[in-house]
């Protein structure tokens, strides 16, 4: 019998159409199964099992009934404790936030409802999604399910940790300089940035206005895809969203890569930042394999990362230091170190720096659309390295920025990043695909061909986590 914690949504939807499987028993199983292991894992700060055990109650005799309201009815999911659910805390692990209790839900926990989808709980993060592994803040980092002793990544750490061992099929991430697809590389699982705007922000606590995308995390693309179809829309009052065309973004899922023209951003992870060997040889076996399911891959440029990193920088810090300025001169006790330390150099920028910036990015964006007149997708290395030791503060700050994320979130393309392989210590490797704005078929439909044709989203990390304790620190 399948562990029920490995099944994917798709999986789980039919094994309710055939009454094999119930609401009720999976969500009873997920419960257990995070009682389980994470205690070691950190992925969850809460589970509402009244609740969601209610919603799996009230999905069983609708989906009984053929009452069914989308291919997410009665599957669980989990949300980064960055977005509000009503009468529940927005923490953001800060202590800044003690008290908090939110009015409304946000519009993606929202229309996630509106489909059948089981709100199961909210997961870890880094502090408003900026700080790293610390124990100076509410709630303990994750740890990663393939090791233990090695970060999930973040910021979205949590929502990555929580999927990759089994503890929910679905979970909500958000991403402002790579924040969904450092957790899916670091712990081998789906992470997608849809293009800016088109998914709400609104009701999610914010830390770049221009940086800033919501998205959906799986284990699989096809789950990433049905999310993202419930997702997907302006919200109310949310700035900069996108209207939605008709059809789902699962149309051409099963087209395969035959005729898709892949643009290979080699230099990245070459010349700019040089990867791993491992990093390097698994980007290179997705390439083969990519050709040999019909791609045409050929080598493209882009601007060098340093050019995107100026730009993204000092919005990052303009717009982060306007959102926690006041909080920062009053209770910086209250931030994690690593926080006071990410977020300072924002009070010493001015305002021509922030205009200077945004020129930059628009000239930014234009060298990637002009990309786009020769190719469909873009592949690039996502992590240049396999995810380091928890306890390595060091050895964390020197490798969370070598990626190349970042630029996607300057230029507001749709990326994902899926995994490629794994390190000879176990540990997973990740590559990320690029779309054109608002081309999320296109983009999905080459990760699912890439998928489809290897075995990495049936690769499962051991979770020999008994014998892991915590390291507390004072």
């Amino acid at each position: 019998m399948i562990d029920q914690g490995w099944l994917s949504a798709t999986e789980i939807a039919s094994a309710y159409a055939v009454r094999a499987l119930s609401p009720v028993e999976l969500v009873q199983a997920l419960i257990d199964r995070i009682s389980e292991h994470d205690r070691s894992l950190h992925s969850f700060i809460t589970v509402d099992e009244e609740g969601s055990l209610d919603a799996a109650r009230q999905a069983d005799k609708a989906i009984a009934a053929g009452r069914r309201l989308s291919p997410l009815h009665g599957i669980p999911f989990a949300v980064k404790d960055i977005i509000d659910v009503a009468g529940q805390p927005t923490s953001c692990n800060s202590h800044v936030r003690a008290g908090h209790s939110a009015q409304r839900d946000a519009p993606v926990i929202a229309r996630l409802r509106a489909a059948g989808a089981i709100l199961l709980g909210k997961t870890a993060m880094h502090e408003f999604a900026i700080g790293g592994p610390a124990y100076d803040v509410p709630f303990p980092p994750s740890r990663n399910p393939w090791n233990p002793a090695h970060h999930a990544g973040g910021s979205s750490s949590g929502s990555g940790a929580a999927l990759a061992a089994g503890l929910v099929p679905l979970a909500l991430g958000t991403d402002t300089a790579g924040s969904i697809r450092n957790p899916a590389s670091m712990c081998g699982v789906v992470g997608l940035k849809p293009t800016y705007g088109l998914v709400p922000r609104s009701g999610v606590f914010p830390l770049s206005f221009t940086l800033d995308h919501v998205g959906p995390m799986a284990r699989t693309v096809t789950d990433a895809a049905l999310m993202l179809d419930a997702l997907a829309g302006p919200g109310a009052g949310d700035p900069g969203g996108l209207p939605v065309g008709a059809g789902s973004y699962c149309v051409d899922l099963e087209r395969g890569a035959k005729g898709l023209r892949i643009g290979f951003v080699r230099h990245f992870h070459e010349t700019d930042l040089v990867a791993s060997p491992v990093v390097a040889s698994a980007l290179n076996d997705m390439v083969r394999v990519l050709r040999l399911e019909g791609a045409q891959v050929i080598d493209i440029e882009l601007p060098e990362l340093i050019r995107f990193a100026a730009a993204q920088r000092v919005i990052f810090h303009s717009e982060s230091w306007a959102i926690h300025g006041k909080w920062l001169r009053e209770r910086p006790a209250d931030y994690s170190s690593i926080s006071r330390r990410k977020l300072l150099p924002g009070a010493f920028l001015s305002a021509g720096d922030y205009v200077h910036a945004q020129q930059c990015r628009s000239g930014l964006i234009d060298a990637v659309n002009a990309a786009f007149h020769d190719v469909d997708v873009l592949l690039t290395v996502s992590s240049l390295e396999p995810a380091c030791r928890i306890d390595d503060e060091a050895e964390f700050l020197r490798t969370y920025a070598r990626q190349a994320r970042s630029p996607f979130n300057l230029t507001g393309h749709p990326a994902i990043a899926l995994m490629c392989g794994l390190s000879p210590g176990g540990l997973p490797l990740s590559a990320q695909l690029v779309g054109r704005p608002r081309d999320e078929v296109t983009l999905l439909r080459a990760a699912r061909a890439y998928e489809r044709a290897t075995v990495w989203h049936n690769t499962r990390p051991p979770l020999n986590l008994g014998s892991v304790h915590e390291k507390v620190r004072t």
